[in-house]
């Protein structure tokens, strides 16, 4: 990776982190879930608003490190207007990118490809995936509570 894209990708995580879209509780989501991570403290709660089996809103709040935040203001954003299965296969794709064998050339990450760079910390790799794990749990479980343990 080049200085300048490595640049560039700090800088999006940056403004995500201090500005992160989608900070908001949702009062009239059908789905929540709470995630917590640990080992570093970061915490989430993922609220998911559906029609027709579509996901039309998906929010979040809590605290967390720069990368947990930039995480799961990325993914409110590439989530909305998404299918469960859709959100499913994106899920795959970003922890295939991020901790798997290898990344994951079935699935358009778009803006998310900046946080590949968090395979290479492996303790990181958690605070990538809590807004991650936390939505699937929202869909998959409302109202549970998913770990990144």
């Amino acid at each position: 990776m080049t200085a300048d894209l490595r640049d560039l990708y700090q800088e999006v995580i940056l403004d995500h982190n201090k500005r992160p879209r989608n900070f908001r509780k949702m009062e009239d989501a059908d789905r929540k879930a709470d995630g917590h991570n640990p080992l570093c403290g970061d915490k989430v709660t993922v609220y998911v608003k559906m029609e027709d089996g579509i996901i039309r809103d998906v929010s979040f709040v809590g605290s967390g490190c720069a990368i947990s935040t930039a995480s799961a203001s990325l993914m409110t954003e590439l989530l909305k207007g998404k299918t469960e299965e859709e959100a499913g296969a994106l899920f795959q794709g970003f922890r295939d990118m991020v901790a798997g064998p290898a990344p994951s050339t079935h699935v358009d990450l778009g803006k998310l490809k900046v946080l590949a760079g968090v395979r290479e910390f492996p303790a990181r790799v958690k605070c990538a995936t809590l807004a991650w794990h936390t939505v699937k749990t929202a869909l998959e479980h409302p109202g549970g509570t998913a770990s990144t343990e």
